[in-house]
Parts: C-alpha cells; structure tokens; sequence
C-alpha cells in the first residue's frame, strides 16, 4: 500500500513503531522471504554464494549488480587492494583512546575520521567519487578492524599484504608478528571469507536504515558508515553474538544446559537464550545452515574437542534442534550462535566480533548508500511522530510557580 500522499490528500499519518509494517525506500539488492528462509542477493541465493564465491565477488555484486566477469573482477581486486593502506597519521588517532576501549568506540572515530583524510571521495554527486568512497572502504575497514585489535593488546600495527586474498590478508593483519613467519590456515581464510560473504548484506535492518538515514541529508559516505557501526555496536543487533558468549559463560557447564533450556521456557524466568530465532526468519536462518558446516570444518582444524565454552554450545544446539518447544517455536539457532563460536576457535576476542561484523557489513551499507543517492526519488529522511504531550500552557515567571 502506498501511503506517499496520504498525509497531503487526508491529513493523516501511519503509527508504526519499529517500522514493522514500513518500507521506507525501494531496493534491487537483497530479498528475504522469513517464512520461508530465503535470502537472496541480486537474485543469488546465499548459500550458492557462500559456497562457490568469495567476499571480493559478493562486494562487486552488490555495488554493480551483477556478478563480474573475470576481467572485470581482476580490475575490482585490484583496485581495492589499492587502497588497502590508510594513512600513517591514524596511527595517533588510535593513541588517543585508552587500551582498554571497546574496539566498536575504537572503529566509530576510525572510521568516520576517514573523511579528514581522503577528500577525493566526499562529493557524493560525482558517480567516480562514490565509487572511489566504495573501494576505499571495503579496502580500509579491514585495515582499521586489526590496528583496533592490535591497539587493544599492545602489538605493533601489520600492513596489509596485497599478494593475498581479502580473508588471508584480514587474518595476517590480526594475528601475524614481526618477529615469526605467520602461516595462512587455507581453512582460517576460507572460514572468514564465508562469514563475510553471509554477513555483507542483510536488508534494511537497523543499521542499514541508520546509514540510508544518515546519507539521505547529504552526509559524506565515510560519516555514514561511521554511523551504521555505531548503530550496529547495539546489543539487539550486531552484539548478539557477544551476547551468546556471555550466555554461554552464564551456563558454564555442558551438565547444566538441561536447566538453563527449561529456564528459557519460563516465561517468569528473564534468563534468555542468545543465538536463537530471528526477527525476520520464521524458519531456519539460512546463513545458520552453511555456517553450521563451516563451524564444524574450523573446530576438526583445531581438533578442538575440550573448549568447555564449545562443549556447552554443541550440547545446547543439540539439545534445542529437538525440543519440542523450540521446534514448535520456530527458535533455530541463527548465524549469530555459529559465527560466534567460530570467532572464538579462531582466537578473536569476544569484544571484536561485533567488527568482524562490521567489517562484512560495510559491503553492504556502502552498496545501500550508493543505490539511495542513485534513487531519483531519494529525500532526507523525516520520520513522523505521535505526539502525546501537553497541549499549549501559559508561561508562568519563576516567583508564581508552587
């Protein structure tokens, strides 16, 4: 239903809180069926992606909406390799921030303070400079996710190395050292490209409106993407898969999953569990199934088997895909259960996997902010309110009030 001139023709204005029954923008990119457990990016399903693609591929199919040609992805690699270093004057930006900081306060300034720094790529009305913020971006973020990293534990910044894959280069940046030869886990990459590929795009979630919002008023894209990370920094939205470590901290045991999945049921009880359902999905989350694959792949790597906090996880997913309740509920573990337990085998921190996340979805916020500025019908966003306050007071001086 279209309710464009509703206001102008009636008077009258939709209530719609959280906008569950809004579309606020038109959009080629990415389809979700929730009933169904359907997502689909330029018409490609996400697992056909996942599996036969990598991120760099998925990034150009977002931007340009097609899937390149090899000469045109050979092009594209190449120019985000390009412009895979940032600055050396960063390098005091992260000074200023305490070590303790959590790399998502760490990321927002980093990230927005790119404007400062590449003044070629704030004209939004010039089509090369949008596409050069584009490459900027899905290149730095990266670059900017490890220096946060290594800030935090006191190690020295690793620049990116242009001879390997966007996955292997990420995975150098945060774990490589100076003083040792760092050897590439072709599973490790592989792993990390299909989490980004799975995380690069996912509708018109929080962040990604925080972003069509921020840009709608003619912000330049550097700014805008710093305001998707903070949006994204939430708890409900890109925190949950720290919240599913929290909660398997909570459990602490796998002997004791039994009595936290009863709690879950409790409507009384205000203990949750993390990392299942989802907001949109009604049916299994369809990144949750190839990541579940990957997951396993990662943990017979490492042949983990002792990792109390996995132990409780692979128990607990057991256990919920079949209770009845769960079922009957529709409360399938989601990407974020999986992709947290993978970050943690892989020895990334539980305050970074919200920029990993970020890292991912920067794809998809820039490719978003791109098709709006490029959308003829494109206005400042202005959202409505229901005003339920006083009605008009007289002002009374300060001597006549009780």
């Amino acid at each position: 239903m279209d309710v464009t001139k509703l206001y102008q023709e009636t008077g009258l204005f939709t209530y719609d809180p959280g906008f569950m029954s809004t579309a606020s923008c038109h959009s080629a990119m990415t389809f979700i069926d929730g009933e169904e457990g359907i997502l689909r990016h330029r018409g490609y399903d996400i697992a056909d992606l996942a599996e036969k693609s990598d991120f760099l591929e998925v990034c150009y199919l977002l931007l340009h909406g097609e899937l390149p040609s090899s000469s045109e992805k050979e092009v594209f690699v190449k120019n985000i390799k390009h412009h895979t270093l940032v600055h050396e004057q960063l390098q005091f930006l992260f000074r200023g921030y305490p070590r303790r900081s959590h790399p998502m306060a760490v990321m927002v300034g980093a990230v927005s303070s790119l404007s400062a720094f590449y003044h070629d790529t704030l004209d939004i009305k010039d089509s090369v400079q949008r596409e050069n913020a584009a490459l900027k971006l899905i290149a730095k973020v990266p670059t900017l996710a490890a220096m946060t990293y290594k800030y935090s534990v006191g190690q020295p910044f690793v620049y990116p190395d242009n001879s390997l894959s966007y996955g292997e280069n990420f995975l150098k940046m945060m774990f490589a050292l100076p003083t040792e030869e760092y050897k590439i886990n072709p599973v490790f990459a592989k792993a990390i490209e299909k989490i980004f590929i799975l995380h690069a795009d996912h509708e018109q979630n929080a962040s990604t409106s925080t972003v069509r919002l921020a840009g709608s008023s003619g912000a330049n894209p550097f700014a805008v993407i710093g305001a998707g990370i903070a949006s994204l920094w939430g708890p409900a939205h890109g925190g949950a898969n720290e919240a599913v470590l929290r909660m398997l901290e909570e459990i602490g045991s796998p002997d004791r999953v039994s009595h936290f999945v009863e709690r879950a049921k409790d409507k009384n009880d205000p203990f949750r569990l993390m990392g299942f359902g989802h907001r949109v999905y009604k049916n299994y989350d369809p990144r949750a199934s190839v990541l579940k694959k990957t997951c396993q792949e990662v943990l017979n790597e490492l042949h983990i088997k002792n990792d109390p906090l996995l132990q409780i996880a692979i128990e607990l997913e057991k256990i919920a895909l079949q209770d009845e309740y769960f079922i009957e509920k529709k409360l399938y573990p989601n990407v974020d259960f999986y992709s947290g337990i993978i970050y943690r085998a892989l020895g990334i921190p539980t305050p970074m996997f919200t920029v990993m996340f970020a890292v991912a979805r920067t794809a998809g916020w820039i490719a978003q902010w791109k098709e709006m500025i490029e959308d003829p019908q494109q206005k400042i966003g202005r959202p409505r309110q229901l005003y339920i306050g006083e009605s008009h007071r007289e002002f009374l001086s300060l001597s006549d009030r009780k």
